[in-house]
């Protein structure tokens, strides 16, 4: 079984960009996408009923703004795309899918940066990772499967991004923010892409500017990250960094099928 993240930076540009064609060929079998960018009825028609696949979407309340959606082979059993808080989920950020004994959270985590691209934003960033964690710690406990994929929004280490000493006081690479991210890990959380790979280039951002993306001058920002339970499940981890229609690239894992038993 192969599911996939990616974050399409707008799915009606994204839709124009090919993205349709992309995922009938890339063969997923659940596919999460974040920063939607759009309400249902902006959405193309043909992107909300692809052959074959069940669908959801969830939109922030601002327009053209976040939001998550999950396409998938199986039909879910239940989704809960809520945390309880208004601060949270008037933004659309969050999808929690349930298949038997898999759980899938497709997440768009917040950007720590405010408006004048300062760090305002880490405290309400860092609340939400805390609200996530608390949210999925229910289901953990059960033994579940758990995969928390999607945007993060936080480089993990200094190989995770091509310019870490420039950017230690940066949101999405400041200590408190990394920590976060540490303690996900320490708490049983594996990231999946790690397991596989402990090479240094490898990206799922970059900037618009400066040419970065042709320079592969980019950060690993977008993750799959596997409950302790699910881990053993994971039969490889993957980037696919030459696919384009995004600021983005799409990232995946193959998982055996008996991880919904």
């Amino acid at each position: 079984m192969k599911i996939l993240s990616w974050n399409i930076n707008g799915i009606r540009a994204a839709y124009k960009n090919g993205f349709l064609n992309w995922f009938i060929k890339c063969k997923a079998d659940i596919f999460g996408v974040q920063e939607i960018r759009a309400n249902f009825d902006q959405i193309p028609l043909s992107i909300k009923k692809i052959s074959n696949f069940y669908s959801n979407f969830v939109s922030s309340k601002k327009k053209g703004y976040s939001g998550v959606a999950l396409f998938s082979k199986k039909q879910p059993n239940l989704f809960n795309n809520l945390l309880g808080n208004r601060l949270y989920d008037d933004e659309g950020r969050l999808q929690v899918a349930f298949f038997n004994n898999l759980i899938i959270a497709n997440v768009y985590f917040p950007n720590g940066s405010g408006k004048k691209n300062d760090n305002s934003r880490i405290p309400y960033k860092l609340d939400f990772y805390a609200a996530l964690y608390k949210h999925l710690s229910v289901y953990e406990k059960t033994n579940k499967n758990i995969l928390v994929l999607g945007d993060f929004n936080t480089a993990h280490k200094e190989i995770d991004l091509a310019c870490p000493l420039s950017n230690v006081n940066s949101s999405g690479f400041s200590l408190i923010e990394r920590l976060e991210l540490d303690r996900w890990i320490s708490c049983g959380y594996v990231d999946t892409f790690r397991s596989f790979n402990s090479y240094s280039g490898q990206y799922t951002w970059w900037s618009n500017r400066k040419n970065s993306r042709n320079r592969n001058i980019g950060w690993r920002i977008d993750y799959i990250l596997a409950s302790k339970h699910a881990i053993k499940y994971i039969k490889d981890a993957f980037i696919f960094p030459n696919v384009y229609g995004s600021d983005h690239c799409p990232i995946g894992v193959d998982v055996d099928d008996r991880i919904m038993d």
